[in-house]
This record gives C-alpha cells, structure tokens and sequence, in this order.
C-alpha cells in the first residue's frame, strides 16, 4: 500500500488560496471528515422535520427492530454507548420515541416508538433516500458501489 505524502505545489479543491495544498488534504480522514459535513448539510437541507442524521438512524433502527435497549442500539448503528441516552433524550422530548425499564433487567430500558415517531420513519424514509442519491450523484453507479465496498471494509476492519 503507498505511503501517504505531504502535498505540496498543487492548486485545485482543499487549496489554501496560494496554490498550496495543506499537509491535511493528503489525508483520507480530512476528505471522510468533509463528506461528513456535506452529507450533514445536504441531509438538514432536505429532511425538514428537525431530526439529526444520527436521530434519525435511531427511529430508523427501532421502527425495523422495536424492543431494542439502548446498548443495543448503539452498536446497530455505530454510535458512541456513553452518549446515545442523550440521543434518546432528545427523541423523547419530541414525542418520538419512549424508554421504558427492561421487564428482565431493571438496570436496562427497553426503546419503542412512538406513533409520531412511526410517522416520522415512514415519511422520512424516502426523502434519506434522496438525500444519498444526492450526495453520491457526482460518482457513477460503479464507483457508487466501489465507494460504499471501501467503506464498508474500512469499517469492518476496524471493528465497526
């Protein structure tokens, strides 16, 4: 596998206005980061029902598997155990989704949606859709799939 190199001399996207590229923009981790951002902007352009990316992966999540605690949900959808009950906090606040503690386990809540939250997944669902069909609409249908394989492996590789 090549090393990657300081970039130096090159003029294009990621350029600092002198023509010079920053140490930063050889790195593939700066390039996942602004994807990231502009996967956010375009999914907060499109989805107007003020839920973020991740609160969204988590109705998404427990309208395809109701029941689920949060740890659970967590690890479904690659998202952080300490912080997911925040997460949580907020999808309750908006009536979308509700705790309740675990029948088996006291120390566990058992997650359910809301109708409101069921609602929300089915309209929204399309409009995500959309929305990656946008993000990825620079990339041919081939590099489409060679992307979300690299992705995927990356990932995989890493414990994802």
């Amino acid at each position: 596998m090549p090393r990657l190199k300081q970039a130096q001399g090159k003029s294009g996207p990621g350029s600092d206005g002198d023509g010079e590229n920053l140490f930063v923009h050889s790195m593939p981790g700066h390039y996942i980061r602004r994807v990231q951002q502009v996967a956010v902007r375009l999914f907060s352009e499109d989805i107007p029902d003020d839920i973020t990316p991740v609160q969204f992966a988590a109705l998404s999540a427990l309208a395809d598997r109701p029941g689920l605690g949060q740890a659970a949900l967590a690890q479904l959808i690659g998202y952080d155990r300490a912080t997911i009950g925040g997460v949580i906090d907020r999808l309750e606040t908006k009536g979308l989704a509700q705790r309740r503690p675990d029948p088996n386990d006291r120390r566990s809540n058992i997650l359910t949606l809301t109708a409101g939250g069921r609602e929300i997944v089915s309209r929204t669902r399309p409009k995500v859709l959309a929305v990656q069909d946008k993000l990825l609409a620079p990339l041919s249908d081939a590099e489409r799939e060679e992307f979300s394989q690299m992705c995927q492996k990356i990932i995989s590789a890493y414990g994802g």
